[in-house]
């Protein structure tokens, strides 16, 4: 299993606006420096995390983003969420009729995994930091 660079990128970045808050909105040039990620890509992953309603856009000279929620609201599976979707990681492509077992089992995998992220905030990683 695998998640794509565009979720490594939103949980350093949404790292990186934890840490930083409440201080002043951080641009989207020096979210992109710290990860070594052209701005334009961080961008696209910044938008989807607005639209998930965990940060927001703040426009003007001393502009950039900041975090729309409480910080100690925030888990991994919110942020996994807003870039891959909620879709199942494994979907049984033959017809049993019954559930399959194999999906059954791969079902079981995937909540246990979900639990764990859900139950895991950011903050515990800011925390772990110092």
């Amino acid at each position: 299993m695998k998640f794509t660079k565009a979720t490594n990128y939103a949980l350093h970045t949404m790292l990186a606006l934890i840490d930083n808050s409440p201080v002043k909105p951080i641009g989207v040039q020096q979210l992109a420096e710290i990860q070594g990620v052209s701005p334009t890509y961080l961008s696209k992953i910044l938008t989807r995390l607005v639209k998930a309603g965990m940060i927001e856009s703040v426009s003007g000279v001393n502009g950039g983003y900041r975090l729309s929620r409480k910080k100690d609201d925030i888990t991994f599976l919110d942020i996994i969420q807003a870039i891959e979707g909620n879709a199942s990681l494994f979907e049984c492509n033959f017809v049993h009729g019954e559930e399959c077992l194999i999906q059954a089992v791969m079902k079981e995998a995937e909540e246990k995994m979900e639990s764990h992220l859900k139950n895991t905030k950011l903050t515990d990683m800011v925390q772990k930091k110092t």
